[in-house]
């Protein structure tokens, strides 16, 4: 049965995202409702950029590197005032 929009039920077409897009979609969604929460609920400012312009992928092979890799995400933000970007 079509709906009118020319898909079975009405569904929408069926899109391939990318990694990329799903990135882009995320900083864009916190960052909106970060800027909501400062107007709204009194949030604090930050005056710079909320996230980085690009990230990096990396394909986790074997279990040294998710070994190594799982241990830089949980150590990195101690070492956020070591950051020579950190101001």
């Amino acid at each position: 049965m079509e709906l009118g929009n020319g898909h079975p039920r009405g569904d929408a077409p069926t899109v391939n995202k990318t990694i990329g897009d799903i990135v882009d979609a995320f900083k864009s969604i916190t960052t909106v409702k970060y800027i909501q929460g400062v107007k709204v609920k009194g949030w604090k400012r930050f005056d710079g950029k909320l996230w980085q312009r690009d990230y990096y992928e990396h394909i986790i092979r074997n279990e040294t590197a998710l070994h190594n890799i799982t241990n830089y995400i949980i150590d990195n933000p101690g070492k956020w005032n070591e950051d020579r970007f950190h101001t």
